[in-house]
């Protein structure tokens, strides 16, 4: 059962990646690392899913989907790192992230919750690192209650 969760998880994060315009995911290269990332509301994600990884599903919950992927191998295999970060909205009202590590076979995701109100804009300032280097990931997304 749990494994055909995590199949399910897996598939949508990874549909989610091929309509970038409506789940506003976006890849940066940052030296070695190859950065995906996301912000969506947590609605997007079935009540069964969520469920199995202590999602909260809200209409004032987004979730962010952070996998980082080794650029200097052929494969770009997930990479395993350290993560943390905060949002700032435009009131400058700060929100630490707390991350979870999700392992789906090869693929490695690291999610964290947030809640906003309606067309509340937020300022991510993500840390990542590898064990060789650090990165700064920065980037804003708007969120919209449905």
């Amino acid at each position: 059962m749990k494994i055909l969760l995590q199949t399910c998880l897996f598939a949508i994060l990874v549909s989610m990646t091929f309509v970038s315009n409506v789940f506003a995911e976006n890849m940066k290269k940052m030296g070695a690392m190859q950065i995906h990332y996301m912000a969506i509301n947590a609605t997007f994600l079935t009540p069964k899913i969520a469920k199995a990884y202590n999602i909260e599903r809200s209409r004032f919950n987004g979730l962010l989907n952070i996998s980082v992927l080794d650029d200097t191998k052929d494969s770009t295999p997930a990479k395993k790192v350290m993560i943390q970060g905060k949002a700032r909205n435009d009131l400058g009202q700060i929100k630490t992230l707390e991350f979870d590590e999700v392992k789906e076979g090869d693929a490695i995701y690291y999610l964290a919750q947030i809640k906003y109100s309606d067309e509340e804009t937020f300022y991510f300032d993500i840390t990542i690192n590898d064990g060789k280097e650090t990165q700064q990931l920065k980037f804003k997304q708007k969120f919209y209650v449905d």
